[in-house]
């Protein structure tokens, strides 16, 4: 692998000549130090997102903070962690990975440690910035160390192990969630991360090698590039997780968002095509099957976020779960992971990724299909044959996208490769959520609507139910008026839940026709170009 990242000269129109000519990466003689601290970073980045998602509402009251203005902590966070995304592939190549995430691990551990202690919104807006940029850096510079300074024979292991944290962070955020709100205290919500982060420090520490500082570039750097592409994805992220609870375009902010960040990636592209030293040289990076790759990423994130959204609420809203009880049932995609990814790691030694991945997308389109089938009778206990496929599904599609689209990249450009995952997984991922949220809403209301107008004033089975209702509840009401306006309520409330069923219904229906558009898009890929 070094040879091939010391003699390695992409093609494309805008060489990087001083890039290339950078010193083969030293190979780490502590392999599992050092994947265990780009994999605890990993799981940090997503665990605090999923766990601030999940106790949003105490962290509100706890520091008094209203509903509108509170639905911007989660943001702050993640639109931090997109801000800093593009630039993190030039600072691990400037300074080298292990200096950026020394400084990154330390900073996000002050911050979530001295976040809850502010208790106020302007305090915990500013310290979830703070550690939006520090573990913004941990995900696009995993890759770039498993591939640059892991020994050849650990990458594909490397590799599925990370997707495995993936998806374990995703899935265990709700049970950790709901044990501390019940058993500690809400600030153990960012606590609880703060303490990962010096072991994450200690393994970066002795398990990653030190490279040059490479303050050549530095100079020359293309610094108006970067800056259009951290701040371009930064607004167009920051108004896709606000546009569905201020109703898109309805609203000024989340127009001007849009337009600005569309205006600032379109600057962003026109600067790569004409600077004489880009950042990015698109001819070279976006080739072959690489773009289709990071498309594929991209719907894979989306289905992930979807699901991943569309079992909890439907467990809250129809069912009335507590957080721990919905974490109960997440699980059951996330510890088949510990067996899932040694098994995929071995299998993608020797068998197609192009295969594996269309296993994988097939079982979530099946997990989809089971799911679609649920009633309002469904407890957790009934998502199990679905949620265990959706596992073993999500674990080969990951591991198998992650692997191939390195095998398809010129070495010289895996740190490039990291940012644009990163800004791919963020993308997608909110894209599935905004999606979703607004699809289920939209389709509650379409429901809603047709089951109402079922509900004939007058008609015999409505004036029956009433009744029946209203004498069954004349006990513990003060009237027979009290009596019959609670049966209204109940009626009315047993017609929403079944708008709700049938809206998830739709979305694990349409989650199964993205999976039918991601196998197509397997079908295009060509075979790994030789290295």
């Amino acid at each position: 692998m070094s040879a091939d990242l010391a003699g390695a000269r992409p093609p494309g129109r805008f060489p990087l000549p001083r890039l290339l000519r950078e010193a083969a990466p030293a190979i780490t003689h502590h392999p599992i130090i050092g994947l265990l601290g780009v994999l605890l970073g990993a799981l940090i980045s997503t665990l605090t997102a999923r766990i601030t998602a999940f106790g949003l509402a105490d962290i509100r009251g706890a520091i008094g903070a209203g509903f509108d203005e509170g639905s911007w902590i989660p943001t702050a966070y993640t639109v931090a962690q997109m801000l800093v995304a593009p630039a993190a592939a030039f600072l691990g190549v400037v300074f080298g990975p292990r200096r950026v995430l020394l400084v990154s691990s330390v900073t996000y551990g002050l911050a979530t440690l001295a976040l809850p202690l502010t208790g106020t919104l302007t305090g915990v807006l500013t310290f979830q910035v703070l550690a939006g940029l520090s573990s913004g850096t941990f995900i696009p510079l995993t890759i770039g160390f498993i591939v640059r300074n892991l020994p050849p024979r650990y990458l594909v292991y490397g590799i599925a192990v990370y997707a495995m944290n993936v998806e374990l962070s995703l899935n265990f955020s709700a049970s950790i969630e709901g044990w501390v709100i019940e058993t500690l205290d809400w600030r153990w919500l960012f606590w609880d991360t703060a303490l990962l982060a010096p072991l994450m420090a200690l393994c970066v520490y002795f398990g990653m090698p030190a490279e040059p500082v490479r303050r050549d570039l530095l100079k020359d750097g293309d610094w108006w590039g970067i800056a259009y592409a951290s701040f371009g994805f930064a607004l167009l992220y920051a108004g896709l997780d606000q546009g569905n609870r201020l109703d898109w375009f309805n609203s000024g902010l989340i127009t001007g968002l849009f337009l600005a960040g569309g205006l600032l990636v379109v600057a962003f592209v026109v600067q790569e095509l004409t600077c004489p030293k880009p950042w990015i040289t698109f001819s070279a990076l976006f080739r072959g099957n690489i773009p289709l790759l990071c498309l594929l990423l991209v719907l894979l994130r989306l289905v992930m976020l979807s699901t991943a959204f569309l079992v909890p609420q439907f467990l809250i809203t129809v069912n009335n779960y507590r957080a721990l009880e919905v974490g109960d049932t997440l699980l059951l995609i996330a510890l088949p992971q510990f067996l899932l990814a040694p098994l995929v790691g071995t299998l993608l030694r020797h068998a197609d990724p192009r295969v594996l991945m269309a296993a994988g997308f097939a079982a979530v389109g099946m997990a989809c299909w089971l799911a679609s089938h649920l009633t309002a009778d469904w407890i957790g206990a009934d998502f199990l044959p679905s949620q265990m496929l959706q596992a073993f599904g999500q674990s080969f599609a990951m591991t198998s996208l992650i692997y191939f689209n390195i095998k398809n990249l010129n070495p010289a450009y895996i740190l490039a490769l990291g940012a644009l995952l990163q800004t791919s997984r963020l993308l997608g991922g909110e894209l599935g959520a905004a999606f979703m949220q607004t699809f289920v809403r939209m389709r509650e209301q379409f429901h809603s609507f047709r089951l109402v107008s079922d509900v004939v004033a007058g008609d015999p089975d409505t004036v029956h139910r009433l009744a029946g209702t209203a004498a069954g509840i004349a006990a513990r009401s003060t009237g027979n008026e009290e009596a019959t306006l609670r049966a209204l309520s109940l009626l009315s409330s047993a017609v929403r839940k079944q708008a709700y069923v049938l809206a998830y219904i739709d979305g694990f229906i349409v989650i199964g026709w993205f999976i039918v558009g991601g196998l197509l898009l397997i079908v295009l890929l060509r075979p790994t170009p030789k290295q």
